[in-house]
């Protein structure tokens, strides 16, 4: 299978890289080779390419900026899917495109009784610029091309380090490393997730053929205090991190209260569940760790 990686300079695309089976070939689309915006752009470069397979893991995903930026955010998050599922649609080619539990940011989550992950068949409700283009791409990808996957995650983290943008794990260990005081909210749900372990899940959906949907997180649940304290121990700094409500750190762009994903259906279609998240975090940080200083 040839393979086009569009967006393969980013932390997914990175781990997609490195995880290839061998029997399958990627070309390496970044914004320099393909303008997802453009039409014929996205033609003249998938057509080079001569795929048989595009995986986007391409998108704006600045969330705060894209309240200010709702065209662009649009253009890239929901018309640029579109041109890779007219153009996937027209060649007979697959197309599996990743997406966000941003869509369940509208989710009132009012304690633990609601504390249901969520399913693919569950009514999104974004509750943002970035949720609700995001959104919309996963529905023109599912209405125009009907070799698709649609793979929503959750915090991803990896090795690759983008111009302007970083992961929650790297900010966790720069602060502390700077002595920085650390106050993390506690009531946002999620399951963060290690970019090698869903690349790995889409390696193996893609031969199963079964096409559709799909929820891909490592298993279990934190909030994001729960994620740093543990990132911390991980990397053996003593660092104190302060539990605050996310009033507290109020942002321009509403996030999940409870955005946990419920994977089953991935695990039932690939053969089985992702390691848990504590897992994925304790194969990451001895990779990193040696770069942030201990803390004073």
């Amino acid at each position: 299978m040839r393979v086009a990686l569009v967006g393969a300079a980013g932390q997914l695309g990175t781990a997609l890289t490195a995880s290839r089976p061998p029997a399958d070939s990627i070309v390496p689309l970044t914004h320099s080779e393909i303008e997802i915006r453009d039409a014929e752009s996205v033609d003249a470069a998938l057509s080079a390419a001569a795929a048989d397979c595009v995986i986007n893991v391409a998108a704006y995903n600045f969330v705060d900026r894209a309240e200010d930026e709702p065209e662009l955010a649009h253009a890239i998050n929901a018309i640029g899917p579109q041109n890779l599922a007219r153009w996937c649609a027209r060649h007979n080619a697959l197309l599996v495109h990743v997406s966000t539990d941003y869509v369940f940011s509208g989710y009132v989550f009012s304690g633990d009784a609601e504390r249901t992950p969520r399913v693919e068949t569950d009514l999104p409700t974004p509750a943002s610029v970035y949720a609700r283009t995001k959104l919309a791409g996963e529905e023109f990808v599912r209405g125009e091309c009907p070799s698709h996957f649609v793979v929503r995650t959750c915090g991803l983290y990896g090795r690759a380090q983008t111009a302007g943008k970083g992961n929650f794990v790297r900010t966790m260990l720069r602060m502390a490393s700077e002595g920085r005081p650390l106050k993390v909210v506690d009531d946002q749900h999620c399951t963060p997730s290690f970019a090698a372990d869903i690349a790995a899940a889409i390696w193996r959906l893609i031969p199963t053929r079964q096409f559709g949907l799909y929820h891909a997180t490592n298993s279990g649940q934190t909030t994001w205090h729960g994620f740093a304290c543990e990132i911390l121990r991980v990397a053996g700094f003593r660092t104190q991190v302060a539990a605050i409500p996310s009033r507290d750190f109020p942002q321009k762009a509403k996030r999940p209260a409870y955005s946990v994903l419920d994977c089953s259906k991935l695990a039932a279609t690939i053969g089985g569940e992702l390691p848990s998240w504590q897992d994925a975090l304790g194969r990451y940080v001895p990779q990193i760790v040696s770069e942030f200083p201990p803390p004073p």
